[in-house]
């Protein structure tokens, strides 16, 4: 890249200082006003040697010819006034050829000329010279011609500007074969805002990427349409960036047309998301009626443009009908800004107030750089170009966007959790009213039970055992079998139909009911017995609640243990301790000779019961041999 400076450096400096003023020693007898191209190494500016004039786009040069009249120099140097963009440039020079074989030269007017029409003037009469292009992609701005040796002409270029307000008239004669090397000297002061361009469009493509997922996940339909205002305003400042000064037919069609409709669309887009990502519609309805007649205005403005564009010669209108839109847009920002003011407690105002402030400031400077390229050139590096300003507006817009999307969707967040959490509450209220209900229904059906049981069958089993009791009273010794196993039966029902009844009445759901009833029904079912019954409780027992299904499935469990104990424990001692911290322990030990682990095949039923009981109420079964046998009970309170 050096050695390619370098040379760009060498070729100008001799294209400069080798060639005189008019491309001619002093002693050629030609006049002055001749350009030697055999001398032009690099690239020799004409805009002094030139004659010019203006003629109507409609009229045929070889026909008015003899009555143009020329002016020294070209008739508006720099940027070509928008009255005159429609009209056709005509330029007169005069070339030599000093050199003893024939050469060709390449002629470049400036950029955006859609038609170049060379010709050799014979007497009063024009030679057409055959379109001849360089060997180059972006070639279609130059034009090809030789000369003989020792030769000279007049040259006379027809030239058609294309429709925009920045067409020049710098006309200059390359070096057939440096014409790419021109090319891209032309390019390296603007290869530094290619750059920021193109990494801003990469920054334009992650929201676009980030928006369509957004609208893809959520349906919200706001990111699509910011989707598309990113992605109009990224293609139009990435042809932008990629075309400029290139002579091509794309970039003449972007310049002239597609720039200001890409824009314009681009803008819409952007109001049409502004009004669903403010919910303008029931938040702010003034901002809302500002953008539609802000889509409005675009789309008369697009539909005006196009038509000036394509089927008029009214340039001058159509650029009016331009800038008129841009200084119409500008203005609505500055009503946004002013409204924004007036909502200032609005914090997701406050963001976009401040981009859009951002945005303002630096389009102004970039549209100053416009009009007043004469000072913006003297800028050093980016700070020259009116497309930098209007760039850096659009990043900082960008980050204050991004910032006011952050704050808007933590705020979303927050709303949606505290609303997925009122109505997670309100459905955890509902189903504990559910559970309530239900409990509450169970409860009432188990104290019915339990009621009809003990008025019912509790007196019907009474009433049973006191009459085999009597007539086991009047037969004394003639007393027969059946009747003594009548009233030990009906006592053993009359028994578990209490302990059924006891489980199912819902006053008796505490831990301290079921130590006492556990207390109760062992003294009452060792009485008689060869085994001597303690039982141990602590001196406070919480009355922490305890459901009748954990107490019943308790109980059974205490209930089979005391009845193998009886069966096989060969005890004469059984002592049951009750614990309650923060689990309910009930820990029942014999003295007997212990249980024989290897042979728990005669308990199988019996145990395998305990354990599933345990199991389903969420506790725990042990047994052990260790001094006797030692069954325990474990529940978590």
């Amino acid at each position: 890249m050096k050695r390619l400076n370098l040379l760009h450096f060498f070729i100008v400096f001799a294209a400069f200082v080798s060639v005189p003023v008019g491309g001619l020693k002093a002693q050629d007898s030609l006049s002055a006003n001749y350009t030697d191209i055999s001398k032009v190494i690099f690239v020799k500016p004409m805009s002094k040697f030139v004659k010019s004039c203006i003629i109507r786009r409609t009229d045929n040069i070889e026909s008015i010819f003899s009555q143009l009249k020329f002016k020294d120099g070209t008739t508006y140097p720099g940027v070509i006034p928008t009255k005159m963009v429609t009209s056709k440039v005509v330029l007169r020079f005069d070339v030599n050829n000093s050199a003893d074989t024939a050469h060709m030269i390449s002629f470049f007017p400036g950029f955006y000329y859609n038609h170049i029409q060379l010709y050799f003037l014979e007497g009063n009469g024009l030679k057409k010279i055959p379109q001849m292009l360089p060997d180059n992609p972006d070639s279609i701005g130059f034009r090809l011609f030789s000369l003989g040796a020792n030769d000279s002409a007049t040259i006379i270029a027809e030239l058609t500007p294309i429709k925009t307000y920045i067409n020049s008239i710098r006309p200059r004669l390359i070096n057939a074969s440096q014409t790419g090397i021109f090319i891209s000297s032309l390019r390296s002061d603007h290869n530094k805002i290619q750059l920021v361009t193109y990494v801003f469009c990469g920054l334009l493509l992650m929201m676009i990427l980030f928006s369509l997922a957004n609208f893809l996940q959520g349906a919200n339909r706001e990111f699509f349409y910011y989707s598309g205002y990113a992605f109009l305003m990224g293609g139009m400042l990435f042809t932008k960036a990629l075309l400029d000064y290139h002579a091509s037919y794309v970039s003449f069609f972007i310049e002239s047309y597609l720039d200001f409709i890409m824009q314009c669309l681009g803008i819409m887009f952007y109001m049409i998301f502004m009004q669903k990502f403010l919910e303008t519609k029931q938040k702010h309805p003034f901002l809302y009626k500002l953008y539609n007649v802000g889509i409005l205005l675009l789309a008369l403005a697009m539909l005006t443009f196009t038509f000036l564009h394509y089927f008029t010669d009214n340039f001058s209108l159509q650029n009016m009908v331009e800038n008129a839109t841009k200084v119409l847009l500008l203005l609505m920002v500055v009503i946004f800004l002013m409204y924004s003011m007036r909502h200032w407690k609005d914090k997701l105002l406050r963001y976009l107030f401040w981009g859009n402030l951002l945005l303002f400031f630096f389009s102004l400077i970039s549209q100053i750089a416009v009009m007043q390229q004469s000072f913006f050139k003297n800028l050093p590096g980016i700070l020259s170009s009116a497309l930098f300003y209007y760039e850096m507006g659009l990043f900082l817009e960008l980050v204050l966007f991004l910032m006011g999307l952050n704050y808007k969707n933590r705020r979303r967040l927050i709303a949606q959790t505290k609303e997925r959490e009122a109505l997670k509450a309100q459905n955890q209220l509902q189903e504990i009213e559910k559970e309530l209900a239900v409990l509450k229904a169970q409860q009432q059906e188990r104290e019915r039970i339990s009621a009809d049981m003990h008025d019912e069958l509790g007196a019907g089993m009474t009433a049973i055992r006191l009459m085999s009791e009597i007539a086991r009273n009047k037969m004394k010794e003639n007393t027969p079998v059946e009747i003594d196993r009548i009233s030990s039966s009906a006592n053993e029902v009359l028994n578990k139909m209490n302990a059924i009844i006891w489980s199912m009445n819902s006053g008796n759901d505490t831990v301290d009911n079921l130590a006492s009833y556990i207390r109760s029904y062992a003294y009452e079912y060792f009485e008689n017995t060869p085994i001597d019954c303690k039982v141990i409780t602590p001196e406070h027992i919480p009355s922490k609640e305890l459901g009748g299904d954990k107490r019943r499935n308790i109980f059974l469990c205490v209930k089979e243990s005391l009845n193998n104990a009886l069966k096989h424990s060969k005890a004469s001692v059984l002592t049951i301790t009750i614990e309650t911290n923060d689990k309910l322990k009930i820990i029942i030990h014999d003295n007997g000779p212990g249980i024989d682990l290897q042979k728990l095949r005669q308990f199988g039923n019996g145990l395998k019961n305990i354990t599933r009981r345990m199991e389903s109420i969420g506790g725990s079964f042990t047994i052990e041999n260790k001094n006797g046998t030692i069954t325990t009970l474990e529940l978590p309170l």
